[in-house]
């Protein structure tokens, strides 16, 4: 269980990116600073700063990555890499899709709709790949990296990043379109054998 500290630091951080979200999406993303996002966040902005480097980052950054390792990590062993990743895709959305509903929404209609963002999209996409890729090597029971691990890690991280984007144009139930984004992998990867 996090202590005090953290629990207070992890409170001032969604605050600031509550602030944030909240702010650009009234005002556009080019119109704020972060200046701006610190006071409406009622910290400085040096504060700002310590938990954010940039403006992207505020709207980039989250927590997820560390968690769906640790759900495919934790899923048995018996488990072939796409059922272990889309089942602990399961259990991590099960975890924070409720509470982070709307922050998700809003996060992802910005990144789409400003191309800064959409381009550092990019890099998160990486991060999820490079967790990924250290589980389905650890499951493996592999040191290092190969290539059809990692092809398996950037295949899931782009079947969900698929089932996002779509869910933030078009609506509908994000951990259903997930699910769907998976089960269209696994049938190719079915047909292709």
């Amino acid at each position: 269980m996090a202590g005090l500290r953290e629990r207070k630091k992890e409170r001032t951080r969604e605050a600031i990116q509550r602030a944030a979200l909240s702010l650009i999406t009234s005002r556009g993303y080019d119109a704020m600073t972060c200046e701006q996002i610190a006071a409406a966040a009622e910290v400085s902005p040096a504060t700002l700063f310590r938990y954010f480097a940039t403006k992207e980052d505020i709207v980039l950054q989250d927590d997820y990555d560390p968690l769906i390792a640790e759900a495919v990590r934790a899923r048995p062993a018996h488990e072939d890499p796409l059922t272990a990743v889309r089942r602990g895709f399961a259990d991590t959305f099960a975890d924070v899709y409720q509470g982070d509903l709307e922050v998700i929404r809003q996060r992802t209609a910005l990144i789409l709709s400003v191309p800064a963002l959409r381009a550092r999209s990019r890099e998160q996409q990486e991060s999820l790949v490079s967790h990924l890729t250290d589980v389905l090597a650890e499951r493996a029971g592999r040191n290092g990296k190969s290539l059809d691990i990692e092809v398996a890690a950037a295949v899931c991280a782009a079947a969900v990043s698929t089932a996002v984007e779509l869910w933030a144009r078009d609506g509908g139930d994000l951990p259903t379109l997930v699910e769907a984004a998976f089960a269209a992998v696994d049938e190719l990867t079915r047909t292709a054998s």
